[in-house]
């Protein structure tokens, strides 16, 4: 059974800077892209970053671009990470981890087969 894993969410004060975590189990995800998406209530998810099978290709929302970076654990294959820096208010939101069935990024969220339950980031203003 495939599982994806987040940690590293929690409460943050507004410049400041917070690292997730997504760990994937269950099967190897060397050969796929991951992502990160982020939602807040009433609201659809939303795209945040993706990283491509070799972690040579990225791709980012206007939003977070010169801010976050994802990255996938040269060593552990099946750990990616979102570097969050310079967090802003509105980047308050549940964040989840995704992985697709193939090999190159995607900004749609129904392009992901496998999610993790979620890791909430609060910043505060």
């Amino acid at each position: 059974q495939v599982q994806l894993v987040e940690s590293g969410g929690g409460l943050v004060q507004a410049g400041g800077s917070l690292r997730l975590s997504c760990a994937a189990s269950g099967r190897t995800f060397s050969s796929n892209a991951m992502g990160w998406f982020r939602q807040v209530p009433r609201k659809e998810r939303e795209f945040v970053a993706a990283i491509n099978w070799s972690g040579g290709g990225t791709r980012y929302a206007d939003s977070v671009k010169g801010r976050f970076t994802i990255s996938k654990d040269a060593v552990k294959k099946n750990t990616v990470y979102l570097q969050m820096n310079s967090l802003k208010p509105e980047d308050t939101a549940v964040y989840y981890c995704a992985a697709r069935n193939g090999w190159s990024t995607s900004t749609y969220n129904y392009e992901y087969e496998y999610w993790g339950p979620g890791t909430q980031v609060t910043v505060s203003s």
